[in-house]
């Protein structure tokens, strides 16, 4: 079987100022695709993108349509350059340009929905203050027990994102989320608080997912042209409507990252791309899987994509 694939969408922590320079400055449709952006969500993104400041592109509310636009932007040049890709992912936020890659949502309707999901969350985190911190070194099993033990009653903690096999991210009460990175450190495993706005991934975020269900039902989903692993359920999907409720429940529900990985090397994919800022989730990905017959590639720039392209060919 010839090997597959597959493109990577990072999210939230991913930015940086001066993100998608390179692509804008030297891809035509980049610039409209940025003007949508603008016009659909009334966030200056060419702007913060490019200029900044960090604080003002770090706003839930910004942030969202911003990486949004450099994580198409970059598929966009990965097309340009010959890449192509038989499956997709994305990490959180990550999965929306995931869905616009595979065809399932248009560009407009791409942006609509990160707007309106980033003001949500914005809302959630006001009303329901929490915290996450990602750990670092211990194991699932391990953790999971250490969750019940610390949590009290009423009080909200839980695991967000399994991104490795041994980094897995928090989420909840301020306070529980401070006690259990005590006890890892008692442990002596490492824990680092993120700076997030609130408690992603977690039943504090119920509302924004309620409300923003019917924001997706009024959104036109098409069938994906190639298959998206689902954060909520780590494996590969296809239909519109059953797209719509896992968008929803996805802003509560834990990133299952390293089961993606792993379902995808399951099914064939060789050569995993993260496309977007950075390279967190090609790191992430090399260590999810054991293995020495799989390709991992970071590319922001053209450059990157051209010596990707070459490296496959070669």
């Amino acid at each position: 079987m010839r090997p597959k694939t597959a493109f990577l969408f990072p999210g939230q922590g991913s930015q940086y100022v001066g993100m998608g320079k390179d692509v804008l400055e030297n891809l035509s449709e980049g610039r409209q695709l940025f003007q949508i952006a603008e016009k659909v969500t009334g966030v200056p993104v060419a702007e913060l993108c490019l200029e900044g400041p960090l604080p003002e592109l770090t706003k839930t509310r910004n942030l969202q349509p911003c990486l949004t636009a450099v994580d198409i932007l970059s598929c966009m040049a990965a097309r340009h350059v010959g890449l192509d890709a038989q499956a997709v992912a994305g990490h959180s936020l990550g999965e929306y340009p995931a869905l616009w890659a595979a065809g399932v949502v248009s560009t407009g309707d791409c942006f609509r929905l990160v707007k309106e999901r980033g003001r949500l969350m914005d809302e959630a985190a006001v009303e329901n203050p929490g915290a996450m911190a990602a750990i670092i070194g211990m194991e699932r099993g391990d953790l999971e027990q250490l969750v019940k033990e610390v949590a009290a009653p009423g009080e909200i903690l839980a695991l967000a994102n399994h991104n490795s096999r041994k980094q897995i991210v928090v989420t909840g009460h301020k306070d529980a989320v401070h006690k259990l990175c005590s006890m890892v450190k008692k442990a002596g495993k490492k824990a680092i608080v993120l700076k997030v706005a609130g408690a992603y991934h977690s039943p504090l975020m119920q509302e924004a997912s309620d409300v923003f269900s019917r924001v997706l039902k009024e959104t036109g989903f098409k069938n994906a042209q190639i298959p998206v692993y689902s954060n909520v359920t780590a494996e590969p999907e296809t239909d519109a409507e059953r797209f719509k409720g896992l968008m929803s429940e996805q802003i509560c529900s834990p990133v299952r990252w390293y089961e993606i990985i792993n379902n995808m090397y399951r099914d064939g994919v060789r050569n995993f791309i993260e496309l977007g800022p950075k390279k967190v989730l090609a790191n992430l990905a090399k260590a999810c899987l054991d293995v020495d017959d799989a390709m991992f590639f970071s590319a922001d720039s053209l450059e990157d994509l051209n010596s990707v392209k070459e490296e496959l060919q070669g």
